[in-house]
């Protein structure tokens, strides 16, 4: 069962990996000029570098799909995994954090989790199907 078309699975999760590492980029740069902020950026390399592995890993599935390479399946869906846990729970922290009454953070949370969750298992069932085998076959 193929729900979305493989070009625009590697298509979007390439142009999102992208901005993702743009824009990480610019805020890594943009800490790192103000005064006493680089005992923070230090406290928090091995959580940057493990985000930029990711989003490099969605870059190189997505390019990888948009170019049919066999070893983009696995690595798109394992970033899929990746990018929906690491989401739900950042998601269920900052709504821990948010002062009570909590209602409108949750919808707000929820009207941006839920459409890339569902984007997220769509891609992985699309990867999963006889399909994506045949065209992403080594």
């Amino acid at each position: 069962m193929e729900l979305l078309n493989l070009e625009l699975i590697g298509w979007l999760i390439s142009i999102v990996s992208g901005i993702a590492l743009a824009l990480g980029m610019l805020i890594v740069g943009a800490h790192c000029a103000r005064v006493g902020v680089r005992e923070y950026v230090t406290k928090r390399v091995l959580e940057d570098a493990v985000l930029f592995i990711i989003w490099m890993m969605g870059l190189a599935g997505g390019i990888g799909l948009l170019q049919t390479k066999a070893w983009s399946r696995p690595v798109v869906e394992l970033f899929c995994w990746t990018l929906m846990v690491l989401l739900v729970m950042s998601s269920w922290s900052n709504l821990r954090a948010a002062p009570r009454p909590r209602n409108m953070r949750a919808l707000q949370l929820a009207l941006f989790v839920m459409p890339v969750v569902v984007f997220c298992i769509a891609t992985i069932v699309t990867l999963r199907s006889e399909t994506a085998f045949r065209l992403l076959s080594g």
